[in-house]
């Protein structure tokens, strides 16, 4: 298992390194080892109203896991409750074989978890660096450094192969996958590395070429981390990831691996037909 590995300083040199072509890595993730995050036995309700009823799932080390269901099936409760976001009314979480009594944000963070939501807190004012830098700027005696957040920049997004005009555009100039790009390498590349990576949505309302570009790099970033995908395009489902968890009113209906599923079992699945 790897260590743990903390960026003292947001400067960009992690896109090299999870970007790095190694062709001695393997892109599987090996199955025969422990899981990396392992949750069991999750229940959650809202006034009353059970969101979650018993849920589960296992992340390997650099597996895509799908975590699909129709809309109200429990997906977005359970990302918010592996992220600390909600506190669940029973779990067993189990992180790097560790127990989790309770799961905080802090503690999200601190053990390599971060998320990447729909909505991609992005500010559409603010140019290219500024976003990649938002929270974590790169200051001296109380002055940006400019320069060296715009070399760190220029570093991340070739990483991503991501190309824009300026680092000075606005974000709200940028395409929707160039968006996308910027939220990812924020989430990625700035700050602690993290080793499991939640990405909700990263397709929604893209083009076909930009989701591409997307699942791109959600295919590289595989050599070192570990991704949970929330996705209703199913064909996006199946040309990253490995396997697929299906929830259904809140519950764990189904397992699959990708190679050895369709499309249709998935849909039958999801609506427990």
């Amino acid at each position: 298992m790897r260590s743990d590995r903390v960026c003292e300083e947001p400067n960009g040199n992690d896109a090299d390194r999870l970007f790095r072509s190694n062709d001695a890595v393997s892109l599987k993730p090996d199955y025969k080892i422990a899981p990396i995050l392992q949750i069991k036995n999750v229940h959650k309700s809202f006034q009353g109203i059970k969101a979650l009823d018993g849920a589960a799932l296992e992340l390997y080390d650099r597996e895509i896991l799908a975590l699909l269901g129709d809309n109200g099936a429990g997906k977005s409760t359970l990302i918010k409750i592996i992220s600390g976001a909600y506190q669940p009314d029973e779990a067993e979480i189990y992180v790097f074989g560790k127990a989790i009594a309770r799961m905080t944000p802090h503690d999200s963070r601190r053990l390599g978890i971060k998320t990447v939501y729909q909505d991609l807190a992005i500010f559409p004012v603010l140019d290219v660096s500024q976003n990649l830098f938002m929270g974590s700027e790169m200051s001296y005696f109380g002055f940006l450094q400019k320069r060296k957040m715009d070399k760190a920049s220029r570093k991340v997004l070739d990483g991503l192969r991501t190309t824009v005009k300026s680092l000075r555009q606005k974000i709200e100039t940028l395409s929707g996958g160039q968006q996308h790009s910027v939220s990812i390498g924020r989430t990625v590349f700035v700050g602690a590395t993290p080793r499991i990576l939640i990405m909700d949505e990263p397709t929604a309302g893209l083009g076909v070429e930009e989701s591409r570009e997307v699942l791109e790099i959600l295919k590289e970033l595989r050599r070192n981390v570990a991704i949970i995908l929330i996705s209703h395009n199913l064909d996006h489902v199946f040309a990253v990831a490995d396997r697929a968890v299906v929830l259904r009113q809140g519950k764990v209906n189904g397992v699959v691996n990708i190679s050895e599923t369709s499309i249709e079992e998935i849909v039958s699945l999801m609506v427990c037909r």
